[in-house]
């Protein structure tokens, strides 16, 4: 057995408090095997934390990470006309080639910003999970499922690659990589396919991701067409199960808010995207009140802009809070939560806490910052003032994947340069 030690600095537990500590990883296995005093003495590596906080990695439970080759290229419209006249047409034109390169630009941005664990919704998703294998995360990924502008024949081939895909890269990187069937949204798969392609998800055993009432455009047609609100019309369909989840959640009534705690399905949450795009705010302190568990999302860096969970905890906390009148909307402990243990739970992977036999996924924030000056309060910082370049290093599954900012598994001048020149050509690809 190898040992890593983080040692020196203040750790944060599962109850939300915070002691000092060290914490003693099995580099072999990646799971954590003690947090106590002095537990470095014996150590094969040594990780610092002095005037530091040891938290679990943050886990993104909703991103497309590729997206990152279109950060900034089409801003400041709504979801349905983004959609349509800038980021469709541009990634009909993807290729294998601009998927690694946006991917590998975009988990070196995790990386650097704390994230060990993320769920990601794209195409060309075997590549995808080579460029996660060789970064050291963990991701549950899945090809988004899409019938619009299709044939039958077309529909039922995509559908048949979300299902091939998740047979295929599920276990993949020692584990690492869990696999989910992701139909794209309600309205953008037609309900034949729904009905067919979800009984042979759950035939593979992989939970169903999709997007859900994002936008009041995604609720009224299925009001309109099917005459029930879009959760129970995806209740019909069997998409509403313990292990399943959806993103955004922002238009639901009180019956849809029910019926996810009734299943005990999750929901999660892209604050700063649904802010861009006005899409409205989602009701997170209702659904935390019934019992549906929340977790937290980037989206895709061309609605965000960036991929750093902690600008995510901000934006989720501030909005709580407007949304509802009340201060005391998802205070700082939920939102730390929302951004480790909670979203792990939402997404079915095993993370997102620091204690004893649980997997080595850790970050560790630079505490001698002026903006985290005094330490009153730990968490609070964790939810209101700490930044992506506070992270000090990040560990998944006992192992170091940055030390001191700098990354160790990427190579991160080649992974922008690979970057701008992907984006690059695949503007101009569209719009020639």
């Amino acid at each position: 057995m190898t040992t890593l030690a983080i040692t020196g600095g203040k750790v944060l537990l599962p109850d939300a408090t915070v002691t000092r500590a060290d914490v003693l990883v099995d580099e072999a296995d990646g799971v954590i095997r003690a947090i106590g005093e002095d537990l470095g003495a014996d150590a094969d590596e040594i990780l610092d934390a002095s005037d530091s906080l040891v938290t679990p990695g943050f886990v993104n439970g909703h991103c497309h990470v590729a997206m990152t080759l279109l950060r900034g290229y089409a801003d400041d419209k709504p979801l349905d006309a983004w959609l349509r006249e800038d980021i469709w047409p541009v990634e009909a034109e993807l290729t294998a080639d601009s998927v690694r390169a946006g991917t590998e630009l975009g988990v070196l941005e995790m990386i650097k910003s704390g994230t060990t664990a993320f769920a990601d919704m794209y195409f060309f998703v075997p590549t995808i999970a080579d460029v996660v294998d060789e970064a050291g995360l963990r991701a549950r990924l899945g090809h988004g499922v899409i019938s619009v502008a299709k044939d039958e024949d077309e529909a039922r081939e995509d559908a048949r690659e979300g299902l091939a895909v998740a047979e295929e890269i599920d276990g993949m990187a020692d584990g690492r990589i869990s696999a989910a069937f992701m139909p794209h949204s309600l309205t953008t798969v037609d309900g034949q396919y729904l009905s067919e392609f979800v009984s042979e998800a759950r035939e593979l055993d992989v939970p169903l991701h999709y997007h859900a009432n994002e936008t009041e455009d995604e609720v009224t047609p299925i009001v309109e067409e099917h005459g029930v609100r879009p959760l129970a019309y995806a209740a019909e369909k069997g998409m509403l199960e313990p292990e399943d989840f959806i993103a955004h959640g922002v238009h639901l009534d009180e019956s849809e808010i029910g019926l996810l705690a009734e299943a005990g399905t999750s929901v999660i949450h892209c604050p700063a995207s649904n802010m861009k795009l006005a899409s409205g705010m989602a009701p997170v302190e209702r659904m935390r009140e019934a019992g549906v568990t929340v977790g937290l999302g980037t989206d895709g860096a061309a609605s965000n802009n960036d991929l750093s969970m902690l600008d995510e905890a901000r934006d989720a906390a501030m909005l709580g809070k407007l949304a509802t009148g009340d201060a005391s909307a998802v205070p700082a402990e939920a939102v730390v939560d929302m951004l480790t243990g909670a979203t792990a739970d939402a997404i079915g992977i095993e993370s997102g806490r620091l204690e004893a036999g649980a997997p080595a996924d850790l970050a560790v924030i630079d505490l001698e910052r002026p903006h985290l000056t005094p330490p009153h309060d730990l968490v609070s910082h964790l939810a209101y003032a700490a930044a992506a370049a506070d992270v000090r290093h990040t560990v998944c599954d006992g192992q170091v994947l940055m030390r001191d900012r700098e990354v160790l598994t990427l190579d991160e001048a080649a992974v922008r340069d690979r970057a701008r020149e992907e984006a690059e050509a695949l503007v101009t690809r569209a719009e020639s």
